[in-house]
């Protein structure tokens, strides 16, 4: 799309905007328009429908259409405007990062119900804001699943690990930004090596009472199904594990054994197909309470377990 040199209204260059994107045929057309069009005004969606006849600039006319066309060409919405809303909040988004996707937002709806869960057996109150509970995000990425949860547990302690350096720099940001950048210790870790130094002196210590990981699940051999916008902008470490994609829980869900607490919970995201080769690993002596919960198309999407 060539510059525009005219002020226009919302109204028009947001049909034409979608019109755009529908001939590129880019998935959510409408809504990748609007969060582009929102983004250069720097305003939000009521202004959108409340004021469709005010005018922009010939300047964000132009802002407008060149982030239309970087978005036909397959960069992510997402990387466009530098956000993503994640169980209620703004994340930073960059292309070192996953872009936090609604599905994982089951895995803190489990993680939480499954910590109640355990406070109500052990015949103490279901909430969670007072009881001292240390977890650990692995693979935190953008840090969203770490963040969520220090909203939702004011009292924990949190640690959020990750193997690149560039990831945990957008995670920090955006705990800083969000105002729980006290209560999270960021730590550069390959899954959780960080924490072999604390066990040393008791192999059988166990530190925490929940490890959640959303890990790489995507395996190699179906790299090419992947959308354009996934393939070609997203951190090749976020998605791939492996030539199947189940290759990373082999090596977390030991780790995990070894540094939960008695009776600690373990959520794990699952990818669309990896259920079968993954839930064997939890039949263990080590593992009870396995759970699984779909997500709302169906699909096995978290599963759950407790450390014996």
């Amino acid at each position: 799309m060539t510059s525009v040199a005219t002020d226009r209204s919302v109204r028009s260059l947001l049909k034409q905007g979608i019109g755009q994107l529908r001939e590129a045929h880019v998935p959510s057309f409408t809504l990748a328009a609007e969060l582009l069009l929102l983004h250069v005004a720097s305003r939000d969606r009521a202004w959108l429908y409340a004021h469709p006849e005010e005018i922009l600039s010939a300047e964000a006319n132009n802002r407008f259409f060149s982030l239309v066309q970087r978005r036909a060409n397959g960069e992510p919405t997402q990387h466009l405007t530098g956000k993503q809303e994640f169980w209620g909040l703004e994340f930073e988004v960059t292309p070192d990062v996953l872009i936090p996707r609604p599905e994982t937002e089951h895995l803190i709806e489990v993680a939480l119900d499954r910590l109640a869960l355990r406070e109500l057996r052990a015949g103490r109150s279901p909430r969670l804001t007072d009881n001292g509970i240390t977890l650990v995000d692995v693979g935190t990425g953008s840090g969203c699943i770490a963040i969520a949860l220090a909203e939702e547990l004011p009292d924990a302690i949190i640690y959020a690990t990750d193997v690149s350096a560039a990831a945990l720099n957008v995670a920090r940001r955006n705990a800083a930004r969000l105002g729980v950048s006290d209560r999270i210790q960021f730590l550069e870790s390959n899954l959780l090596e960080a924490f072999i130094e604390l066990r040393a002196t008791d192999h059988e210590s166990r530190l925490f009472d929940l490890i959640v990981c959303n890990p790489p699940y995507v395996g190699q051999r179906d790299a090419e199904s992947l959308p354009r916008e996934v393939q070609d902008h997203e951190p090749p470490a976020a998605l791939f594990a492996g030539e199947e994609g189940y290759e990373l829980y082999g090596a977390l869900i030991p780790e995990a054994a070894r540094h939960l607490k008695p009776g600690g919970l373990l959520v794990l995201e699952l990818g669309y197909n990896s259920l079968p080769a993954v839930q064997p690993l939890l039949d263990s002596a080590h593992w009870t309470n396995v759970a699984v919960t779909n997500d709302l198309a169906g699909l096995p999407r978290v599963l759950a377990a407790e450390r014996i």
